[in-house]
Protein backbone atom coordinates (compact mmCIF):
# COMPACT_ATOMS: atom_id res chain seq x y z
CA UNK A 1 0.00 0.00 0.00
CA UNK A 2 1.50 3.35 -1.07
CA UNK A 3 1.58 5.96 1.70
CA UNK A 4 1.89 9.72 1.64
CA UNK A 5 4.57 11.52 3.63
CA UNK A 6 1.91 12.65 6.11
CA UNK A 7 0.61 9.09 6.62
CA UNK A 8 4.12 7.85 7.36
CA UNK A 9 4.73 10.68 9.84
CA UNK A 10 1.31 10.25 11.53
CA UNK A 11 1.89 6.51 12.03
CA UNK A 12 4.61 7.43 14.52
CA UNK A 13 2.36 9.76 16.57
CA UNK A 14 1.68 8.41 20.06
CA UNK A 15 -1.71 9.68 21.27
CA UNK A 16 -1.80 11.34 24.67
CA UNK A 17 -3.69 9.60 27.51
CA UNK A 18 -5.29 10.82 30.75
CA UNK A 19 -3.00 10.21 33.72
CA UNK A 20 -5.49 7.71 35.25
CA UNK A 21 -5.21 5.37 32.24
CA UNK A 22 -1.41 5.29 31.98
CA UNK A 23 -0.84 2.64 34.66
CA UNK A 24 -2.98 0.41 36.85
CA UNK A 25 -6.55 1.65 37.16
CA UNK A 26 -8.76 2.01 40.23
CA UNK A 27 -12.53 2.23 39.65
CA UNK A 28 -14.47 4.84 41.66
CA UNK A 29 -18.26 4.49 41.69
CA UNK A 30 -20.51 7.52 42.14
CA UNK A 31 -24.15 7.79 43.11
CA UNK A 32 -26.88 5.77 41.33
CA UNK A 33 -28.24 7.45 38.18
CA UNK A 34 -31.64 7.84 36.54
CA UNK A 35 -32.76 8.57 32.97
CA UNK A 36 -33.15 12.21 31.95
CA UNK A 37 -36.91 11.73 31.46
CA UNK A 38 -39.63 9.04 31.53
CA UNK A 39 -37.90 7.35 34.49
CA UNK A 40 -40.58 4.72 35.18
CA UNK A 41 -40.91 3.69 31.53
CA UNK A 42 -37.12 3.42 31.02
CA UNK A 43 -36.63 1.55 34.31
CA UNK A 44 -39.32 -0.96 33.31
CA UNK A 45 -37.66 -1.57 29.92
CA UNK A 46 -34.11 -1.86 31.37
CA UNK A 47 -34.46 -3.55 34.78
CA UNK A 48 -30.92 -4.99 34.67
CA UNK A 49 -29.02 -1.92 33.46
CA UNK A 50 -30.99 0.99 34.97
CA UNK A 51 -29.81 3.14 37.86
CA UNK A 52 -26.15 2.08 37.71
CA UNK A 53 -23.55 4.51 39.13
CA UNK A 54 -21.28 6.88 37.24
CA UNK A 55 -17.73 5.54 36.98
CA UNK A 56 -14.48 7.48 37.27
CA UNK A 57 -11.02 5.96 36.85
CA UNK A 58 -8.11 6.86 39.10
CA UNK A 59 -4.53 5.65 38.99
CA UNK A 60 -3.29 3.17 41.56
CA UNK A 61 -0.02 1.40 42.22
CA UNK A 62 -1.81 -1.90 42.89
CA UNK A 63 -1.51 -3.80 39.62
CA UNK A 64 -3.88 -6.76 39.35
CA UNK A 65 -3.62 -9.98 37.35
CA UNK A 66 -6.22 -10.14 34.59
CA UNK A 67 -7.46 -13.25 32.79
CA UNK A 68 -7.51 -13.48 29.00
CA UNK A 69 -10.51 -11.56 27.66
CA UNK A 70 -11.65 -11.66 24.04
CA UNK A 71 -13.41 -8.52 22.84
CA UNK A 72 -15.50 -7.75 19.75
CA UNK A 73 -15.80 -4.32 18.16
CA UNK A 74 -18.38 -2.84 15.77
CA UNK A 75 -18.28 0.46 13.85
CA UNK A 76 -21.91 1.50 13.43
CA UNK A 77 -23.53 4.25 11.34
CA UNK A 78 -21.85 7.12 9.50
CA UNK A 79 -18.09 7.56 9.57
CA UNK A 80 -16.31 9.98 11.91
CA UNK A 81 -12.60 10.84 12.16
CA UNK A 82 -10.86 8.91 14.92
CA UNK A 83 -12.64 5.55 14.81
CA UNK A 84 -9.38 3.72 14.12
CA UNK A 85 -7.87 5.27 17.25
CA UNK A 86 -10.78 4.06 19.39
CA UNK A 87 -10.04 0.54 18.13
CA UNK A 88 -6.29 1.07 18.75
CA UNK A 89 -7.07 2.20 22.31
CA UNK A 90 -9.24 -0.88 22.96
CA UNK A 91 -6.52 -3.14 21.50
CA UNK A 92 -3.69 -1.60 23.54
CA UNK A 93 -5.88 -1.54 26.67
CA UNK A 94 -6.83 -5.24 26.59
CA UNK A 95 -3.29 -6.29 25.62
CA UNK A 96 -1.91 -4.36 28.60
CA UNK A 97 -4.35 -6.27 30.86
CA UNK A 98 -3.29 -9.61 29.35
CA UNK A 99 -1.08 -10.03 26.28
CA UNK A 100 -3.05 -13.13 25.17
CA UNK A 101 -6.39 -11.27 24.93
CA UNK A 102 -7.79 -10.97 21.40
CA UNK A 103 -9.77 -8.31 19.54
CA UNK A 104 -12.24 -9.29 16.79
CA UNK A 105 -13.74 -6.77 14.37
CA UNK A 106 -17.20 -7.41 12.92
CA UNK A 107 -17.26 -6.47 9.24
CA UNK A 108 -19.49 -3.69 7.85
CA UNK A 109 -21.23 -2.75 11.06
CA UNK A 110 -23.80 -4.55 13.25
CA UNK A 111 -24.74 -6.73 10.26
CA UNK A 112 -21.33 -8.42 10.66
CA UNK A 113 -22.32 -9.63 14.13
CA UNK A 114 -25.64 -11.06 12.91
CA UNK A 115 -24.09 -12.63 9.77
CA UNK A 116 -20.98 -13.94 11.60
CA UNK A 117 -18.71 -11.88 9.35
CA UNK A 118 -15.56 -11.02 11.33
CA UNK A 119 -11.77 -10.87 11.42
CA UNK A 120 -9.20 -10.94 14.19
CA UNK A 121 -7.47 -7.58 14.55
CA UNK A 122 -3.80 -8.34 15.17
CA UNK A 123 -0.99 -5.93 16.02
CA UNK A 124 0.12 -5.84 12.36
CA UNK A 125 -3.34 -4.75 11.20
CA UNK A 126 -3.88 -2.23 14.02
CA UNK A 127 -0.49 -0.59 13.39
CA UNK A 128 -1.48 0.10 9.76
CA UNK A 129 -4.46 2.18 10.90
CA UNK A 130 -3.28 4.21 13.91
CA UNK A 131 -4.04 7.95 13.58
CA UNK A 132 -5.69 7.46 10.19
CA UNK A 133 -9.13 8.66 9.11
CA UNK A 134 -12.08 6.58 7.99
CA UNK A 135 -13.58 3.30 9.16
CA UNK A 136 -11.97 1.12 6.50
CA UNK A 137 -10.22 -1.21 8.95
CA UNK A 138 -13.50 -3.21 9.22
CA UNK A 139 -16.04 -0.95 7.50
CA UNK A 140 -19.30 0.35 8.92
CA UNK A 141 -23.00 -0.27 8.38
CA UNK A 142 -26.44 0.85 9.48
CA UNK A 143 -28.13 -2.43 10.42
CA UNK A 144 -30.29 -1.79 13.50
CA UNK A 145 -29.85 -4.30 16.32
CA UNK A 146 -33.38 -4.51 17.75
CA UNK A 147 -34.78 -8.01 17.21
CA UNK A 148 -34.37 -11.01 19.50
CA UNK A 149 -33.33 -13.26 16.60
CA UNK A 150 -30.47 -10.81 15.81
CA UNK A 151 -29.31 -10.88 19.44
CA UNK A 152 -29.39 -14.69 19.42
CA UNK A 153 -27.52 -14.95 16.09
CA UNK A 154 -24.95 -12.52 17.51
CA UNK A 155 -24.64 -14.55 20.69
CA UNK A 156 -23.83 -17.71 18.68
CA UNK A 157 -20.67 -16.16 17.21
CA UNK A 158 -19.70 -14.39 20.45
CA UNK A 159 -19.87 -17.75 22.24
CA UNK A 160 -17.95 -19.52 19.47
CA UNK A 161 -15.11 -16.95 19.59
CA UNK A 162 -15.11 -16.76 23.40
CA UNK A 163 -15.95 -13.03 23.25
CA UNK A 164 -16.90 -11.71 26.69
CA UNK A 165 -17.38 -8.06 25.74
CA UNK A 166 -18.62 -6.16 22.71
CA UNK A 167 -17.82 -2.48 22.03
CA UNK A 168 -20.26 -0.62 19.76
CA UNK A 169 -18.83 2.61 18.37
CA UNK A 170 -21.69 4.78 17.14
CA UNK A 171 -24.07 7.71 17.51
CA UNK A 172 -27.29 8.05 19.51
CA UNK A 173 -29.23 5.36 17.59
CA UNK A 174 -26.31 2.90 17.67
CA UNK A 175 -25.74 3.43 21.39
CA UNK A 176 -29.48 3.02 22.02
CA UNK A 177 -29.12 -0.36 20.27
CA UNK A 178 -26.04 -1.10 22.43
CA UNK A 179 -28.11 -0.44 25.55
CA UNK A 180 -30.93 -2.73 24.35
CA UNK A 181 -28.37 -5.45 23.58
CA UNK A 182 -26.67 -5.02 26.99
CA UNK A 183 -30.05 -5.40 28.70
CA UNK A 184 -30.92 -8.50 26.66
CA UNK A 185 -27.62 -10.27 27.41
CA UNK A 186 -27.80 -9.26 31.10
CA UNK A 187 -31.36 -10.63 31.40
CA UNK A 188 -30.24 -13.91 29.81
CA UNK A 189 -27.16 -13.99 32.09
CA UNK A 190 -25.13 -14.75 28.98
CA UNK A 191 -21.91 -13.28 30.39
CA UNK A 192 -21.49 -10.82 27.49
CA UNK A 193 -20.77 -7.18 28.37
CA UNK A 194 -21.73 -4.38 25.96
CA UNK A 195 -19.96 -1.00 26.00
CA UNK A 196 -20.67 2.04 23.81
CA UNK A 197 -18.45 4.83 22.48
CA UNK A 198 -19.83 8.30 21.52
CA UNK A 199 -19.30 8.84 17.78
CA UNK A 200 -20.87 11.39 15.45
CA UNK A 201 -19.53 14.42 13.61
CA UNK A 202 -22.98 16.00 14.19
CA UNK A 203 -22.03 16.78 17.79
CA UNK A 204 -25.53 15.85 19.03
CA UNK A 205 -24.46 12.99 21.32
CA UNK A 206 -23.36 14.92 24.38
CA UNK A 207 -24.48 15.71 27.91
CA UNK A 208 -22.99 16.60 31.28
CA UNK A 209 -20.82 13.47 31.24
CA UNK A 210 -20.07 13.19 27.49
CA UNK A 211 -18.47 16.53 26.54
CA UNK A 212 -18.40 15.89 22.82
CA UNK A 213 -18.79 13.08 20.33
CA UNK A 214 -15.62 12.11 18.52
CA UNK A 215 -15.07 13.34 14.98
CA UNK A 216 -16.83 16.67 15.56
CA UNK A 217 -13.53 18.48 16.13
CA UNK A 218 -11.88 17.18 12.95
CA UNK A 219 -14.92 17.52 10.69
CA UNK A 220 -15.52 21.14 11.76
CA UNK A 221 -11.86 21.97 11.16
CA UNK A 222 -12.02 20.43 7.66
CA UNK A 223 -15.23 22.32 6.79
CA UNK A 224 -13.91 25.55 8.28
CA UNK A 225 -10.78 25.30 6.14
CA UNK A 226 -12.82 25.02 2.92
CA UNK A 227 -15.31 27.70 4.03
CA UNK A 228 -12.33 29.97 4.68
CA UNK A 229 -10.98 29.18 1.20
CA UNK A 230 -14.38 30.01 -0.35
CA UNK A 231 -14.57 33.23 1.65
CA UNK A 232 -11.11 34.25 0.38
CA UNK A 233 -12.33 33.59 -3.17
CA UNK A 234 -15.60 35.37 -2.44
CA UNK A 235 -13.76 38.47 -1.21
CA UNK A 236 -11.44 38.32 -4.23
CA UNK A 237 -14.03 38.02 -7.02
CA UNK A 238 -16.72 40.05 -5.19
CA UNK A 239 -19.55 38.84 -7.40
CA UNK A 240 -21.03 35.70 -5.82
CA UNK A 241 -23.13 34.75 -2.85
CA UNK A 242 -22.02 31.29 -1.70
CA UNK A 243 -24.75 29.14 -0.14
CA UNK A 244 -22.98 26.44 1.87
CA UNK A 245 -24.92 23.54 3.37
CA UNK A 246 -23.14 21.68 6.17
CA UNK A 247 -23.68 18.13 7.38
CA UNK A 248 -25.52 17.51 10.64
CA UNK A 249 -28.74 15.48 10.43
CA UNK A 250 -30.66 17.35 13.10
CA UNK A 251 -28.68 19.67 15.32
CA UNK A 252 -26.86 22.77 14.03
CA UNK A 253 -23.67 22.24 16.07
CA UNK A 254 -21.47 21.96 12.94
CA UNK A 255 -22.90 25.12 11.34
CA UNK A 256 -22.49 27.03 14.61
CA UNK A 257 -18.91 25.84 15.19
CA UNK A 258 -17.92 26.67 11.59
CA UNK A 259 -19.51 30.13 11.95
CA UNK A 260 -17.48 30.74 15.13
CA UNK A 261 -14.31 29.67 13.28
CA UNK A 262 -14.87 31.56 9.98
CA UNK A 263 -17.24 34.51 10.66
CA UNK A 264 -19.53 34.25 7.60
CA UNK A 265 -22.08 36.93 6.67
CA UNK A 266 -25.04 34.70 7.54
CA UNK A 267 -25.42 31.45 9.46
CA UNK A 268 -28.85 29.96 10.05
CA UNK A 269 -29.33 27.98 13.27
CA UNK A 270 -32.21 25.50 12.97
CA UNK A 271 -32.99 25.53 16.69
CA UNK A 272 -33.50 29.31 16.60
CA UNK A 273 -35.77 28.99 13.55
CA UNK A 274 -37.91 26.55 15.52
CA UNK A 275 -38.03 28.61 18.72
CA UNK A 276 -39.06 31.75 16.79
CA UNK A 277 -41.67 29.79 14.80
CA UNK A 278 -40.15 31.06 11.54
CA UNK A 279 -41.62 30.07 8.19
CA UNK A 280 -39.60 29.31 5.07
CA UNK A 281 -40.51 32.79 3.84
CA UNK A 282 -39.22 34.37 7.09
CA UNK A 283 -35.83 32.72 6.53
CA UNK A 284 -35.70 33.77 2.88
CA UNK A 285 -36.65 37.37 3.80
CA UNK A 286 -33.94 37.57 6.48
CA UNK A 287 -31.27 36.41 3.98
CA UNK A 288 -32.57 38.77 1.26
CA UNK A 289 -32.42 41.71 3.70
CA UNK A 290 -28.70 41.11 4.35
CA UNK A 291 -28.03 40.68 0.60
CA UNK A 292 -29.84 43.99 -0.11
CA UNK A 293 -28.08 45.84 2.72
CA UNK A 294 -24.64 44.66 1.52
CA UNK A 295 -25.58 45.55 -2.08
CA UNK A 296 -26.40 49.09 -0.92
CA UNK A 297 -22.77 49.31 0.24
CA UNK A 298 -21.58 48.04 -3.13
CA UNK A 299 -20.89 44.51 -1.86
CA UNK A 300 -22.69 42.00 -4.10
CA UNK A 301 -21.06 39.00 -2.42
CA UNK A 302 -21.19 37.01 0.77
CA UNK A 303 -21.43 33.61 2.45
CA UNK A 304 -24.43 31.81 3.96
CA UNK A 305 -24.03 28.71 6.16
CA UNK A 306 -27.04 26.39 6.21
CA UNK A 307 -27.43 23.37 8.52
CA UNK A 308 -28.43 20.17 6.76
CA UNK A 309 -31.43 19.53 9.03
CA UNK A 310 -32.97 23.00 8.62
CA UNK A 311 -36.13 21.83 6.80
CA UNK A 312 -37.18 19.69 9.77
CA UNK A 313 -36.90 22.63 12.18
CA UNK A 314 -39.20 25.00 10.32
CA UNK A 315 -42.31 24.42 12.49
CA UNK A 316 -44.77 24.21 9.55
CA UNK A 317 -42.42 21.78 7.78
CA UNK A 318 -41.85 19.83 11.00
CA UNK A 319 -45.60 19.33 11.46
CA UNK A 320 -45.84 18.21 7.84
CA UNK A 321 -42.91 15.76 8.15
CA UNK A 322 -44.26 14.36 11.42
CA UNK A 323 -47.66 13.63 9.86
CA UNK A 324 -45.97 12.24 6.73
CA UNK A 325 -43.73 9.93 8.81
CA UNK A 326 -46.71 8.52 10.74
CA UNK A 327 -48.94 8.31 7.66
CA UNK A 328 -46.35 6.56 5.48
CA UNK A 329 -45.40 4.17 8.30
CA UNK A 330 -49.05 3.14 8.67
CA UNK A 331 -49.89 3.06 4.94
CA UNK A 332 -46.63 1.88 3.36
CA UNK A 333 -48.28 -1.05 1.57
CA UNK A 334 -51.08 1.02 0.02
CA UNK A 335 -48.68 3.85 -0.92
CA UNK A 336 -46.35 1.43 -2.72
CA UNK A 337 -49.13 0.60 -5.20
CA UNK A 338 -49.91 4.24 -6.12
CA UNK A 339 -48.55 5.33 -9.50
CA UNK A 340 -45.64 7.80 -9.21
CA UNK A 341 -47.57 10.42 -11.18
CA UNK A 342 -50.47 10.21 -8.68
CA UNK A 343 -48.47 10.05 -5.44
CA UNK A 344 -48.41 13.79 -4.82
CA UNK A 345 -52.19 14.15 -5.21
CA UNK A 346 -52.74 11.00 -3.11
CA UNK A 347 -50.68 12.44 -0.23
CA UNK A 348 -52.38 15.86 -0.45
CA UNK A 349 -55.79 14.15 -0.23
CA UNK A 350 -54.77 12.24 2.91
CA UNK A 351 -53.09 15.01 4.95
CA UNK A 352 -54.72 17.49 7.32
CA UNK A 353 -55.70 20.81 5.71
CA UNK A 354 -52.74 22.84 7.05
CA UNK A 355 -50.14 20.21 6.14
CA UNK A 356 -51.70 19.53 2.74
CA UNK A 357 -51.39 23.25 1.92
CA UNK A 358 -47.70 23.33 2.94
CA UNK A 359 -46.97 20.13 0.98
CA UNK A 360 -48.77 21.48 -2.12
CA UNK A 361 -46.71 24.71 -1.99
CA UNK A 362 -43.36 22.89 -2.19
CA UNK A 363 -41.40 22.52 -5.43
CA UNK A 364 -41.96 19.08 -7.01
CA UNK A 365 -38.46 17.81 -6.23
CA UNK A 366 -38.60 18.71 -2.54
CA UNK A 367 -42.10 17.24 -2.16
CA UNK A 368 -40.92 13.98 -3.75
CA UNK A 369 -37.92 13.72 -1.43
CA UNK A 370 -40.11 14.27 1.63
CA UNK A 371 -42.47 11.45 0.71
CA UNK A 372 -40.32 8.90 -1.12
CA UNK A 373 -36.73 8.76 0.02
CA UNK A 374 -36.45 7.33 3.53
CA UNK A 375 -33.46 6.18 5.58
CA UNK A 376 -33.51 2.74 7.30
CA UNK A 377 -35.07 4.35 10.40
CA UNK A 378 -38.03 5.56 8.31
CA UNK A 379 -36.97 9.20 8.49
CA UNK A 380 -36.85 11.81 5.72
CA UNK A 381 -33.34 11.91 4.24
CA UNK A 382 -32.78 15.61 4.79
CA UNK A 383 -29.29 15.45 3.28
CA UNK A 384 -30.89 14.77 -0.11
CA UNK A 385 -32.98 17.96 0.02
CA UNK A 386 -30.91 20.65 -1.65
CA UNK A 387 -31.82 23.33 0.88
CA UNK A 388 -28.99 25.57 -0.33
CA UNK A 389 -30.51 25.72 -3.84
CA UNK A 390 -34.06 26.01 -2.54
CA UNK A 391 -33.09 29.05 -0.41
CA UNK A 392 -30.96 30.78 -3.08
CA UNK A 393 -33.73 30.39 -5.69
CA UNK A 394 -36.31 31.82 -3.30
CA UNK A 395 -33.95 34.68 -2.33
CA UNK A 396 -33.42 35.45 -6.05
CA UNK A 397 -37.20 35.57 -6.61
CA UNK A 398 -37.70 37.90 -3.62
CA UNK A 399 -34.86 40.21 -4.69
CA UNK A 400 -36.30 40.40 -8.23
CA UNK A 401 -39.65 41.58 -6.82
CA UNK A 402 -37.88 44.09 -4.52
CA UNK A 403 -35.94 45.40 -7.53
CA UNK A 404 -39.21 46.13 -9.32
CA UNK A 405 -40.43 47.98 -6.22
CA UNK A 406 -37.16 49.93 -6.06
CA UNK A 407 -36.18 48.37 -2.72
CA UNK A 408 -33.05 46.64 -4.04
CA UNK A 409 -30.26 47.75 -6.31
CA UNK A 410 -27.62 45.18 -6.95
CA UNK A 411 -26.67 41.98 -8.71
CA UNK A 412 -27.32 38.59 -7.20
CA UNK A 413 -25.51 35.48 -8.43
CA UNK A 414 -25.32 32.33 -6.32
CA UNK A 415 -22.92 29.41 -6.00
CA UNK A 416 -23.87 26.24 -4.12
CA UNK A 417 -21.85 23.85 -1.98
CA UNK A 418 -22.57 20.91 0.30
CA UNK A 419 -19.80 19.90 2.68
CA UNK A 420 -20.47 16.50 4.19
CA UNK A 421 -18.51 13.47 3.12
CA UNK A 422 -15.32 15.57 2.82
CA UNK A 423 -15.09 15.75 6.62
CA UNK A 424 -16.24 12.33 7.79
CA UNK A 425 -13.09 10.35 7.02
CA UNK A 426 -10.39 12.99 7.40
CA UNK A 427 -7.23 12.09 9.31
CA UNK A 428 -8.14 12.97 12.92
CA UNK A 429 -6.84 16.19 14.44
CA UNK A 430 -4.50 15.78 17.41
CA UNK A 431 -7.52 16.42 19.66
CA UNK A 432 -9.58 13.61 18.07
CA UNK A 433 -6.57 11.28 17.84
CA UNK A 434 -5.98 11.70 21.60
CA UNK A 435 -9.67 11.75 22.60
CA UNK A 436 -10.52 8.62 20.58
CA UNK A 437 -7.52 6.66 21.84
CA UNK A 438 -8.52 7.61 25.40
CA UNK A 439 -12.14 6.52 24.76
CA UNK A 440 -10.94 3.12 23.53
CA UNK A 441 -8.65 2.74 26.53
CA UNK A 442 -11.50 3.74 28.87
CA UNK A 443 -13.72 1.09 27.18
CA UNK A 444 -11.08 -1.56 27.96
CA UNK A 445 -11.01 -0.43 31.62
CA UNK A 446 -14.84 -0.70 31.83
CA UNK A 447 -14.58 -4.21 30.35
CA UNK A 448 -11.88 -5.15 32.87
CA UNK A 449 -14.19 -4.06 35.71
CA UNK A 450 -17.04 -6.23 34.40
CA UNK A 451 -19.32 -3.34 33.43
CA UNK A 452 -22.10 -3.53 30.83
CA UNK A 453 -24.58 -0.97 29.47
CA UNK A 454 -22.00 1.82 29.89
CA UNK A 455 -20.64 4.39 27.46
CA UNK A 456 -16.95 5.26 27.70
CA UNK A 457 -16.47 8.85 28.85
CA UNK A 458 -13.51 11.26 28.75
CA UNK A 459 -14.04 14.76 30.23
CA UNK A 460 -12.17 17.99 31.03
CA UNK A 461 -10.78 17.89 27.49
CA UNK A 462 -10.04 21.62 27.25
CA UNK A 463 -7.22 20.94 29.74
CA UNK A 464 -3.95 19.19 28.77
CA UNK A 465 -4.58 15.47 28.08
CA UNK A 466 -2.95 14.14 31.26
CA UNK A 467 -5.62 16.07 33.23
CA UNK A 468 -8.52 14.52 31.31
CA UNK A 469 -11.02 12.57 33.44
CA UNK A 470 -11.83 9.08 32.13
CA UNK A 471 -14.73 6.90 33.20
CA UNK A 472 -18.10 5.51 32.15
CA UNK A 473 -21.73 6.63 32.03
CA UNK A 474 -24.74 4.27 32.16
CA UNK A 475 -26.42 4.59 28.74
CA UNK A 476 -29.88 4.48 30.38
CA UNK A 477 -29.00 7.81 32.04
CA UNK A 478 -29.19 9.53 28.61
CA UNK A 479 -32.50 8.01 27.53
CA UNK A 480 -36.08 9.18 27.14
CA UNK A 481 -39.13 7.92 25.25
CA UNK A 482 -39.79 9.25 21.73
CA UNK A 483 -42.21 8.43 18.94
CA UNK A 484 -40.57 6.37 16.19
CA UNK A 485 -42.48 4.65 13.36
CA UNK A 486 -45.71 5.61 15.06
CA UNK A 487 -44.87 4.02 18.45
CA UNK A 488 -43.05 5.09 21.61
CA UNK A 489 -39.46 3.80 21.82
CA UNK A 490 -36.59 4.32 24.30
CA UNK A 491 -33.85 6.42 22.66
CA UNK A 492 -30.86 8.52 23.68
CA UNK A 493 -31.99 12.13 23.68
CA UNK A 494 -30.34 14.22 20.95
CA UNK A 495 -28.41 17.25 22.23
CA UNK A 496 -29.51 20.26 20.18
CA UNK A 497 -27.92 23.72 20.12
CA UNK A 498 -28.92 25.52 23.33
CA UNK A 499 -30.01 29.07 22.57
CA UNK A 500 -29.07 30.10 26.12
CA UNK A 501 -25.69 28.34 25.83
CA UNK A 502 -22.36 30.16 25.59
CA UNK A 503 -21.52 29.10 21.97
CA UNK A 504 -24.81 30.43 20.54
CA UNK A 505 -24.64 33.61 22.65
CA UNK A 506 -21.10 34.30 21.40
CA UNK A 507 -22.33 33.90 17.80
CA UNK A 508 -25.50 35.97 18.33
CA UNK A 509 -23.45 38.84 19.77
CA UNK A 510 -21.35 39.12 16.59
CA UNK A 511 -23.61 38.11 13.70
CA UNK A 512 -25.06 41.57 12.93
CA UNK A 513 -21.54 42.91 12.57
CA UNK A 514 -20.41 39.93 10.43
CA UNK A 515 -23.46 40.47 8.16
CA UNK A 516 -22.33 43.95 7.12
CA UNK A 517 -18.57 44.02 7.67
CA UNK A 518 -16.54 41.55 5.61
CA UNK A 519 -14.61 40.10 8.56
CA UNK A 520 -13.79 36.60 7.35
CA UNK A 521 -11.39 34.33 9.22
CA UNK A 522 -9.27 31.80 7.30
CA UNK A 523 -8.44 28.87 9.64
CA UNK A 524 -6.37 26.94 7.09
CA UNK A 525 -5.78 23.17 7.12
CA UNK A 526 -5.49 21.01 10.25
CA UNK A 527 -1.97 21.23 11.69
CA UNK A 528 -0.44 18.11 13.22
CA UNK A 529 3.05 19.40 13.98
CA UNK A 530 4.01 22.67 15.62
CA UNK A 531 3.06 24.85 18.59
CA UNK A 532 0.30 23.48 20.82
CA UNK A 533 -1.95 26.53 20.29
CA UNK A 534 -2.00 25.67 16.56
CA UNK A 535 -2.16 21.87 16.81
CA UNK A 536 -4.06 20.88 19.94
CA UNK A 537 -6.90 23.40 20.27
CA UNK A 538 -10.36 21.94 20.93
CA UNK A 539 -13.39 23.40 19.14
CA UNK A 540 -14.63 26.93 19.93
CA UNK A 541 -17.87 25.26 21.06
CA UNK A 542 -16.09 23.23 23.73
CA UNK A 543 -13.94 26.16 24.86
CA UNK A 544 -17.03 28.38 25.25
CA UNK A 545 -19.05 25.64 26.98
CA UNK A 546 -16.22 25.01 29.43
CA UNK A 547 -15.60 28.79 29.73
CA UNK A 548 -11.91 28.28 29.00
Amino acid sequence: MTKSALQIARAAYQPKLPKALKGAVKVMEGAPTQSIADQEAIKKLFPNTYGMPLITFESTDKAAEFPVINVGVILSGGQAPGGHNVISGIFDGIKKLNKDSKLYGFILGPGGLVDHNYMELTADIIDEYRNTGGFDIIGSGRTKLEKEEQFEKGYEILKELGIKALVIIGGDDSNTNACVLAEYYAAKQSGVQVIGCPKTIDGDLKNEMIETSFGFDTACKVYSEVIGNIQRDCNSARKYWHFIKLMGRSASHIALECALQTQPNICIISEEVESKDMSLDDIVTSIAQVVAARAAQGNNFGTVLIPEGLIEFIPAMKRLISELNDFLAANAEEFSHIKKSHQRDYIISKLSKENAAVYASLPEGVARQLSLDRDPHGNVQVSLIETEKLLSEMVATKLASWKEEGKYVGKFAAQHHFFGYEGRCAAPSNYDADYCYSLGYAASALIADGKTGYMASVRNTTAPADQWVAGGVPITMMMNMERRHGEMKPVIQKALVKLDGAPFKAFAAKRDSWAMVTDYVYPGPIQYFGPTEVCDQPTKTLQLEQAK
